[in-house]
């Protein structure tokens, strides 16, 4: 009889890949896998450590585990199992411990525990290794959109992060082990490829120099993958977008003009402070080569507020420059102390609620902007991929994604499916970030 195995994720794109790369091989190593409830025999746990609320979200999820079966095997895997293996090694209620460059090992790490019915923990120091950790996946749990990781690991050591401690240092993943599951996916049917890894923008940088290849020569090269329609980039810093950068990549259809450049203040002295290795007169000028090459592209960031020793007036100058660089999406996150970090340790922590006065203010914009970038597609066509099927005040519609990654409604029509990329004239707001498209025919872009 198969034992039950389910797994839960918490954290970024990467961690979902990795997840999913775990299930498969441990069905391939001929477990079952089961939802995350009660009755399965073992739990997967793959933990996150970005913040102290991470941390703690990861070990209240390794204690339900336990409490849903007391007899099962609970396995902490991930960020948090490889920066606090100490605090894990004494908890009852963890069995199995792998850190980050182990997941690959999961099905013989299990047989292993199967066999001796010890407490073990395989975790090796990760800030020594070279190796980028081989895992892969042959499908998704989103049907037409593939996440593919090509990069680990991050060099930068921003102040207010644990990211490069819990997963060392830039390994990049070969070209050859890329093109083999693009091609695996492709001929799965998926349409989309989203480039993700811990530090996307460094990808290529740990490679000799008789294999030297960058982040720009890897697109081009998935660009040439047939069956592969669209090519969407995780999140970039914004060093890499230069001239040539932008501009070689407006050559290629298949590019999504949808950036996510981190930006975290557009205050200069916080910046400084977070070693964020930019001004916001740089960031402004990359912003600005993106919307030289590319018409009207969606660029979306990542803001940090009630950073340590932000002033009123600093705060107010990184509004004003996220106001006036005018994002699609901004995604706001309050300063969340993280133990290890330089900034866990600075003076001029600011209360919970300045925070959260600082961060609803940002939100407000926002919402603004977002509407606003929204009613800038209103009239034109798109390219719309179709996700899945909803119902919407008792009408069927197939909604989806354009390539600025812009919500897309169209009404459910004969000879229209799921996996499907179509010409969509956008039409009107359906709901609240949701337009209402039409299909248009014999149209070609």
């Amino acid at each position: 009889m198969k034992k039950k195995v389910a797994l839960h994720n918490l954290g970024c794109k990467v961690n979902a890949y990795e997840t999913e790369a775990m299930q498969q091989l441990l069905e391939q190593a001929g477990y079952e896998i089961v939802p995350f409830e009660s009755g399965a025999d073992i739990y997967v746990i793959n933990t996150c450590t970005v913040t102290n609320i991470a941390d703690r979200k990861s070990r209240q999820m390794l204690h339900k585990a336990k409490k849903m079966n007391p007899d099962a095997i609970v396995v902490a895997a991930g960020c948090y199992a490889q920066t606090d293996t100490g605090k894990l090694k004494e908890d009852g209620t963890v069995d199995l411990i792998l850190g980050n460059n182990q997941k690959k090992n999961i099905a013989e790490a299990l047989a292993e525990y199967e066999e001796e019915h010890k407490k073990a923990s395989h975790v090796i120091k990760i800030s020594q290794t070279k190796e980028y950790e081989e895992l892969s996946i042959a499908y998704t749990a989103e049907h037409v959109r593939a996440y593919l990781k090509v990069q680990d690991g991050c060099n930068q050591f921003c102040t207010y992060c644990i990211i490069p401690y819990a997963r060392g240092r830039v390994r990049s993943r070969s070209l050859e082990s890329i093109l083999n599951e693009v091609h695996a996916l492709s001929e799965r049917g998926y349409k989309e490829v989203v480039l993700t890894g811990i530090h996307l923008s460094s990808y290529g940088v740990d490679f000799l120099e008789e294999e030297k290849m960058d982040l720009l020569a890897l697109i081009r090269t998935v660009h040439e993958i047939e069956g592969i329609e669209r090519i969407r980039l995780g999140s970039l810093e914004p060093g890499i977008v230069t001239e040539e950068f932008a501009r070689e990549l407006s050559k290629l259809p298949k590019m999504c003009p949808h950036f996510h450049l981190s930006l975290q203040s557009g205050c200069d002295e916080t910046l400084k402070r977070m070693n964020r290795r930019y001004d916001s007169r740089e960031y402004a000028m990359r912003c600005g080569l993106l919307r030289k090459y590319f018409k009207n592209p969606a660029i979306t960031t990542d803001v940090i507020v009630g950073f340590p020793m932000e002033t009123e007036e600093d705060f107010r100058k990184s509004y004003d420059f996220v106001k006036d660089i005018r994002f699609y999406e901004t995604h706001i996150f309050k300063y969340s102390r993280r133990q290890g970090t330089k900034a866990a340790a600075m003076e001029g922590q600011l209360t919970e609620s300045i925070k959260a006065k600082r961060s609803d203010i940002m939100l407000e914009l926002h919402e603004q902007r977002a509407r606003e970038y929204e009613q800038s597609i209103l009239g034109k066509t798109l390219e719309v991929l179709l996700e899945e099927e909803i119902q919407i005040k008792g009408r069927t519609y197939y909604v989806g994604h354009s390539k600025e990654y812009v919500k897309i409604a169209v009404e459910k029509e004969d000879g229209l499916r799921v996996n499907d990329i179509l010409p969509v004239r956008a039409e009107a707001f359906l709901e609240k970030h949701l337009i209402l498209g039409m299909k248009i025919n014999n149209f070609k872009f």
